[in-house]
């Protein structure tokens, strides 16, 4: 697919839009799967092509389908959301690559600990007035403060993936 995406600011279309997360436990044994309901964002598309912007994960919003683990993960042991409530992504630069790669740069911010995060992307849709990117990447917890692990049955690194559809806002 060769497009070119139109300059200006996209807003995050929530309802059109997931984030999850999935993590090995129990020994891998099992997978814990997640995902945010309440998603936000916007980026802008510059004269170059290149894209910066931000993501907003509200942590209140995760739901593994299990609400003593919800209510455990939203604590002090894991996201700690009543002091840090927001999980941020700051796309610092983001560039269509060999057709439908996008390889982002950006900055990671869970619990207010912050880091670099880069991965590679995929435009998976666009025209004139929408575009979807479908993203996957890992990430080790601990860095973000997370190092909770009784009896040993957390280990490995947490899968982050996305599907987020942004549309162009009026000029």
């Amino acid at each position: 697919m060769t497009v070119a995406v139109e300059t200006g600011t996209w807003q995050l279309d929530a309802a059109a839009s997931t984030v999850g997360i999935k993590h090995k436990t129990m020994w891998n044994l099992v997978t814990v799967k997640g995902t945010f309901g309440a998603v936000s964002g916007q980026g802008e598309v510059r004269g170059d092509g290149s894209a910066v912007g931000t993501l907003t994960l509200d942590v209140a919003s995760l739901d593994t389908k299990n609400a003593k683990r919800d209510t455990h993960l939203k604590g002090a042991d894991f996201f700690d959301a009543d002091n840090h409530p927001e999980i941020t992504f700051a796309v610092r630069s983001a560039e269509l690559r060999d057709g439908e790669q996008v390889h982002v740069i950006g900055q990671l911010t869970v619990r207010g600990i912050s880091r670099p995060q880069s991965f590679t992307a995929r435009l998976v849709g666009a025209d004139a007035d929408a575009l979807t990117l479908d993203a996957e990447f890992s990430v080790d917890r601990e860095q973000f403060g997370m190092g909770w692990n009784q009896l040993g049955m957390i280990r490995g690194l947490t899968t982050v993936s996305a599907t987020l559809r942004f549309t162009r806002t009026a000029s």
